[in-house]
């Protein structure tokens, strides 16, 4: 579907900021343990620079970033904020199934990745949903740490950190 076709609008950049903040686990599902992997860069940054619980969800591989995975949502030791999905199209609808079943707050589709009929079937069942937006980018975009190509400056500002 191109960005012309698409009717389903999302949170604003402040509800977005308000999912981020009141979230404290976050499960990749479809996490990877390539480096070379976008799931996996985001996996690094959310457990360095983040407050979050990251749950990693892959029923191939046995550990990501010395933690272990676990084989789909339902096995998780608790219900996650933030569904942060890295999977293809056609897998969504299952996803979602999974993320519904284990309690989840919100379904985050990353980058590229957009469904209007699970966006629709999430916030029906009572999800918050964001779509085509990366949880890495959005985090350091509002924690004041976003270059523009995507990675932490480094740079010290006396600006207030709106995210911890």
């Amino acid at each position: 579907m191109s960005p012309s076709e698409r009717t389903w609008t999302g949170p604003s950049a402040p509800e977005r900021l308000n999912l981020l903040r009141a979230a404290t686990s976050i499960a990749i599902v479809g996490a990877s343990d390539k480096p070379s992997r976008a799931s996996y860069f985001v996996a690094t940054y959310l457990q360095s620079s983040t407050r979050y619980k990251v749950y990693f969800v892959n029923p191939v591989v046995k550990e990501i970033l010395g933690e272990p995975t676990y084989t789909s949502l339902a096995d998780l030791p608790e219900s996650p904020d933030i569904v942060d999905v890295f999977r293809k199209h056609d897998d969504l609808p299952g996803v979602l199934d999974e993320a519904i079943a284990a309690g989840a707050k919100t379904l985050w589709l990353q980058l590229g990745s957009w469904h209007e009929d699970v966006a629709a079937d999430a916030e029906a069942a009572g999800l918050n949903v964001v779509m085509d937006r990366c949880v890495k980018i959005e985090h350091a975009r509002f924690h004041g740490g976003l270059h523009l190509a995507g990675f932490d400056t480094g740079v010290i500002s006396s600006k207030r950190q709106l995210l911890s």
